[in-house]
Parts: C-alpha cells; sequence; structure tokens
C-alpha cells in the first residue's frame, strides 16, 4: 500500500474504453496520455477501469482531489451495468462537490448523470479537427483565465457520434460548433464537460479513424477527408491542457471577459 505525502494532490482517472493495441505500443495505454495532458509533478494518479467494473472505494472518494472520466466506445445512454453504476459514482461526486472532468463520452455520460439528455448526434460522425466557440457575456464560472488571451474560439481534435442534447438543470454551456450545440459545459466549480479529445495527439486520431474504418464504422471518403483536415491545421492543445488544468487544481472563483 502506497502511502500519502501530507499535502500530495490525488487525482483519479476512470477510464470508459480499452487500451488500443497502438496507445498501448506508443504511449503505454491511454492512463499515461491523460496524465500527460492533464497531470502535474508531485501528484498521485490513480487508475481505475470502469469499463470493466472496476471502480474507487466509495469510502476513499473523499480522498480524491478530482476525478476524470475518459472517452468510450459505448453509448452514455446505455444501461450496461458498469454504466448505470458510473451514473451512481457520479451522482454522488455531484453531491460530495469533487471536481469532475469529463471528456467525450465522459462529457455525456456527466451530463446524463445530472439530469441532462444525450443522444445520437442528427448530424450523424465528427471527427476530426473541429473550431468551437466561446461563449459571451457567461454569467458562471470558466476554467479560462491562465491563457494569456482568451480567444473566440480554440481547434480541438473530435470523435463521436454521440452529443449532449440538453445539458442538467443548473448547467452552463461554456462553448458550441456549427455541428454540436454543447461542446463544453460546467456546473459551478466543480463540474466540467469537455466533447472534444483536448489529451489526444494527431497521431492517435489517425490510428482511431484507421480503425473505424476497418470495422465498417465510416466511409473511406469520410475517413479521408478527416485525415486531410488534421494535415492542415493543428488542435490548441496547450490551451485545452492549461483549462483542464486549472480546473482540476483551482478552488477560488472564476471570472470570465471575452474579448
Amino acid at each position: 500500500m502506497k502511502l500519502i505525502k501530507a499535502g500530495e494532490k490525488r487525482y483519479a482517472l476512470l477510464l470508459a474504453a480499452r487500451d488500443s493495441d497502438y496507445v498501448k505500443k506508443e504511449y503505454g495505454g491511454y492512463f499515461n496520455v491523460f496524465v500527460a495532458a492533464f497531470g502535474e509533478e508531485g501528484e498521485r494518479w490513480d487508475l481505475f477501469r470502469v469499463v470493466d467494473g472496476e471502480f474507487p472505494d466509495m469510502n476513499e472518494l473523499h480522498k480524491y482531489d478530482g476525478f476524470v472520466v475518459s472517452g468510450s466506445p459505448y453509448d452514455a445512454y446505455g444501461n450496461d451495468h458498469w454504466i448505470l453504476k458510473l451514473c451512481f459514482l457520479l451522482q454522488t461526486l455531484d453531491a460530495m462537490e469533487k471536481k469532475v472532468l469529463g471528456i467525450c463520452f465522459g462529457h455525456q455520460v456527466l451530463c446524463r448523470s445530472l439530469g441532462g439528455r444525450v443522444g445520437k448526434a442528427c448530424t450523424g460522425w465528427d471527427i476530426g479537427l473541429r473550431k468551437v466557440k466561446i461563449v459571451k457575456d457567461l454569467s458562471a464560472s470558466s476554467f479560462l483565465e491562465d491563457l494569456d488571451e482568451i480567444p473566440p474560439s480554440l481547434s480541438i481534435i473530435e470523435c463521436h457520434q454521440d452529443e449532449v442534447w440538453e445539458v442538467p438543470m443548473g448547467a452552463e454551456v461554456i462553448a458550441f460548433s456549427d455541428k454540436t450545440g454543447v461542446e463544453m459545459f460546467a456546473i459551478g466549480q466543480h463540474i466540467l464537460g469537455i466533447q472534444g479529445h483536448p489529451e489526444y495527439s494527431k497521431d492517435i486520431l489517425y490510428n482511431l479513424i484507421d480503425r473505424l474504418l476497418n470495422n465498417n464504422s465510416i466511409e473511406r471518403d469520410f475517413a479521408e477527408n478527416a485525415k486531410v483536415g488534421l494535415e492542415i491545421a493543428e488542435p490548441d492543445r496547450k490551451c485545452w491542457e492549461t483549462i483542464c488544468r486549472n480546473f482540476l487544481r483551482r478552488r477560488q472563483n472564476f471570472t470570465f471577459s471575452p474579448i
């Protein structure tokens, strides 16, 4: 058993996907991808493979400073036992006002758990780079204040065919795109959902596109167009990482002054 150092921050990744062969070979697994993107030196990060039924002890939740829920090939509106158990865990964390960051599937299942609505996107798959627009005149908190300049939009890697239809009561939409109405939402200071993948690098998405093509989830022309889009532009990864790190570590209120 590892002893926790006094003052050491502790986070948990709730992994809702199994490691692909590519990510395992290149990065040692998705856990390492998330910690590299959102972690900081001197912290402890624990891995729970919720997709395989591995969950944190409910009596240990108070020991964590925050939780990250990953993407998944499963539907956030599904009724698999582990998804229902995850929903209950997220409701518990919300009641405790623990920091929870949801990514893609995590964004959607957070929304579902807290009373929102999710389902298939009426416009189909969104794969590639997407420019999301930051909502102006936010009344609630945002997590953008450490950026040198708050841009009106940010590019992010996307890979999803489901989306948030309606946010939970008390939630605020922080960003949207031409494709998806809820790209980012927050509840108070402790819940943040992001539809895109701030943790992804281009090579991970290239491999994912190939896998989706090989299992006939997408058409070849669609796959090629997605790859072309990746070749001509870059995601704003550093900005997204800053937003996510700010959210997981800050305790004070935030204000947002759009440019």
